[in-house]
């Protein structure tokens, strides 16, 4: 059975430690790299989400953007 286009699961198991690995494909699909920080987001009803980095970079940007130039 395949799934559609452009949509994928993996599975990861968690160590004692809390910490997972992304399967090497996704890395790699995602281009995630040692050293990268992932945002995790939550939802208690709706589990676990890893959005693309850089997916947030244009809010924060805009969020912390000085307006009128850089104070001094």
């Amino acid at each position: 059975m395949t799934g559609p286009k452009g949509k994928y699961a993996w599975t990861a198991t968690v160590g004692e430690k809390g910490q997972i690995v992304i399967p090497k494909q996704a890395r790699e699909l995602f281009e995630i790299r040692p050293g990268d920080t992932l945002l995790i987001l939550g939802d208690e009803k709706r589990g676990i989400a890893i959005p693309p980095k850089g997916a947030f970079a244009e809010l924060f940007d805009a969020a912390f953007q000085e307006k009128g130039g850089a104070r001094e």
